[in-house]
């Protein structure tokens, strides 16, 4: 990964760079205690002040009473993994993207299903990637790198945010980059559009061209939708804030994918596809259907739901010390 992100390691998991897929893996990257044959803590005589003469320090007994996994202790990428399993049982295979036209080239008209029969539009795609490349792929090489593998850093920093002192808006940002790499490999899977470097090999991408296909853009499918869902946050600000703020955020979700594009990886249309697609999914994710908290207080509350009202908490007026 470019660029450590401490806090959400798991955006290691996305090295295929599977459109920024974020927090696919758990490979620790963090702490490390080197392993002692003479464990400390059971056979080192206890000295504290309310020590009893021959105990040891742990004496292997249980010190606490858990029933469950406290939900603080899931990290925000494993957490996302749960709220994509809610989100997987909604009825989410009714995302129609069509149904969101603002963002829609006018030629496209529908999914291209027949894209290579559009042949024409796609020349002139093509042409308008070969002269970013030459005019502004210079000035974006750094974020390209750096958002290559992960961007959920860039949403907190816009928000003056981090994830140990906002961890569940990271939650959230989590589950929405988790969710965006799912439904755009659904459209991915049943469009197959061919990369633009594959049809216009002299754009020469300065990343490796990830190994699936270009419909449509996952970075703006998961970026869109990690803006909408602090939209959900973000309703506890006072009026006059918000709309700065979420138009903040659309803003930097437009900088990331315009520079796919700019990298030669992504067509106009794949963004503006990822737009579409995160705005139909929106209603999905919060339809999720609750399935882990039965038992508890916050049962039928779905996990993006809790998170979500967990993170408002963060931005309430006068939260913090």
């Amino acid at each position: 990964m470019t660029g450590s992100f401490d806090g959400n390691d798991g955006n290691d998991g996305n090295a295929a760079n599977s459109g920024g897929g974020g927090n696919a893996t758990s490979t620790s990257s963090g702490w490390y205690f080197a392993d002692r044959v003479n464990l400390p803590f059971v056979t080192t005589p206890d000295t504290g002040p309310n020590a009893t003469p021959g105990e040891t320090v742990g004496d292997l007994k249980i010190i606490a009473d858990i029933a469950r996994f406290p939900s603080r202790n899931w990290s925000a990428e494993w957490y996302s993994w749960l709220a994509l399993i809610e989100f997987a049982a909604s009825n989410w295979q009714t995302i129609d993207p069509t149904t969101v036209v603002q963002w829609w080239p006018n030629w496209v008209g529908a999914l291209p299903v027949d894209w290579p029969s559009k042949a024409a539009n796609v020349q002139v795609e093509l042409g308008d990637l070969v002269t970013a490349a030459a005019n502004e792929r210079a000035d974006a090489l750094d974020e390209i790198l750096s958002q290559a593998d992960e961007f959920i850093s860039y949403f907190l920093n816009l928000l003056t945010a981090n994830p140990g002192a906002y961890p569940q808006t990271t939650k959230v940002l989590t589950i929405a980059s988790q969710i965006g790499t799912f439904v755009a490999m659904y459209f991915k899977g049943q469009y197959k559009r061919p990369r633009p470097s594959q049809l216009c090999p002299a754009l020469l991408p300065p990343i490796q061209v990830p190994g699936h296909a270009s419909f449509p853009s996952g970075h703006s499918t998961q970026t869109h939708l990690m803006a909408l869902c602090m939209g959900d946050v973000l309703q506890v600000l006072p009026v006059d804030q918000i709309d700065n703020v979420t138009d903040d955020l659309w803003t930097l979700a437009d900088r990331i994918a315009r520079n796919r594009e700019i990298a030669g990886l992504h067509y106009p249309s794949d963004t503006a596809a990822g737009k579409a697609i995160a705005t139909a999914t929106l209603p999905q994710v919060h339809a999720s259907v609750p399935l882990f908290l039965a038992n508890t207080p916050s049962a039928g509350i779905s996990l993006y739901q809790l998170a979500v009202n967990s993170a408002q908490q963060e931005w309430q007026p006068g939260a913090g010390p």
